[in-house]
């Protein structure tokens, strides 16, 4: 598994500007590429790929001093990604999916760059950065240590300021043993677990609704293209990002906690862009499944718990103690079944969960986590 570290860059104002350049010019390569490869189809019907576009790279760097300053390998990831979205708009076409063919970057919504460590971004013995083209060496803060040597990075810019995101590999991690947990994701309660316990979901976005539109109102008011607009813009999606990275640092400490204290957790396989096109989009996007999942995963690999995801079809309509399916609506959150089981909604789900990814209700049987799982 491959654990991606991001850490906060302070470049001074030449670096500053040396890195928007680099940016800029990473991105006429782009536009460049994709013209190319239009261009070829229409004309002689011959659909380039990544090894056809990067054998002219050198050419492309000796006629261009603006692209020969940089590295070389960072502007082969470019191309790299290029044909990733051509490879992402082909299978989503072959499935039957809705694709959107790729389009033309612009210059201010180009904000990241990929590199090798060692060839074009260098680690320096006293934790600064340095970059092919860029004067001097870059502060990072390193507020925690890398897990392993890194052997690739993303610089990225994210509303006026710069990140570093370093990937690193991690060995594999002897699974422990311990207790097992079955979790319903939901809107009134966040996360609902198979042994009664509730987190209610912090509602981000109702509580921060008027500073949001406040902001708003003030961008909407300002002239296309004037100064003004450009700050209330940065002032917006600077409140956005604040946003943001609550919800994240919630979930963090959420996931966190769950796999600390749990060797095994079952969880439902949700289609979260299906729910997110729902009446339910806001909520949805609000409580942010997918990145809850995604941090589970990653986090139960790298501490040695097992992450099941298991069908989620009729868990929150089926009895956890006789099994018969009890249709509800959405709006009712107790489960009151015939057999006499009264319970919450979510919890009863949760319990469900537990069964389809253990195959034994909570409390009823052992579960064995011997065995490897890669972290």
């Amino acid at each position: 598994m491959l654990l991606s570290q991001k850490f906060r860059v302070y470049p001074n104002r030449a670096q500053s500007d040396a890195l928007a350049a680099m940016l800029r010019d990473f991105c006429k390569l782009y536009n460049a590429g994709l013209e190319q490869r239009i261009a070829a189809y229409r004309t002689r019907g011959i659909s380039l790929n990544y090894g056809t576009q990067a054998k002219e790279l050198k050419a492309v760097r000796a006629a261009d001093d603006g692209l020969a300053r940089w590295s070389f390998t960072a502007e082969q990831q470019v191309l790299r990604r290029l044909d990733k979205t051509f490879k992402g708009f082909f299978g989503r076409i072959k499935r039957g999916e809705r694709a959107g063919f790729p389009r033309f970057r612009s210059a201010s919504r180009y904000h990241a760059a990929e590199f090798r460590v060692g060839d074009g971004l260098t680690v320096r013995k006293n934790g600064r950065l340095g970059f092919v083209g860029v004067p001097g060496e870059i502060k990072v803060k390193q507020h925690r240590p890398l897990a392993a040597e890194p052997k690739s990075a993303i610089l990225t810019r994210q509303n006026g300021k710069w990140f570093v995101v370093f990937h690193v590999e991690i060995a594999e991690v002897e699974r422990r043993a311990g207790e097992c947990i079955g979790i319903d994701i939901g809107l009134s309660s966040l996360v609902a677990l198979s042994n009664g316990e509730t987190i209610v979901r912090p509602n981000w976005t109702k509580c921060t609704k008027k500073g949001l539109r406040r902001r708003q109102r003030s961008l909407t008011r300002c002239r296309r293209g004037s100064k003004r607009r450009t700050k209330m813009r940065a002032r917006l999606a600077n409140y956005s990002a604040k946003v943001a990275r609550k919800r994240s640092d919630f979930l963090h400490k959420l996931s966190a906690d769950l796999v600390s204290r749990f060797a095994a957790i079952g969880i439902e396989d949700l289609n979260v862009k299906g729910l997110a096109r729902g009446m339910l989009a806001k909520e949805v996007n609000d409580a942010a499944w997918a990145q809850l999942t995604a941090m589970l995963r990653y986090k139960a690999a790298k501490a040695g718990s097992a992450l099941i995801e298991v069908d989620p079809r009729g868990t929150s309509q089926t009895c956890p103690e006789c099994g018969t399916i009890k249709p509800k609506p959405l709006g009712e959150r107790r489960h009151r079944c015939e057999c006499g089981c009264d319970l919450d909604r979510d919890v009863a789900a949760a319990m469900v969960v537990h069964f389809r990814a253990f195959g034994f209700w909570p409390g009823h049987g052992l579960q064995d986590s011997s065995g490897r799982v890669a972290a």
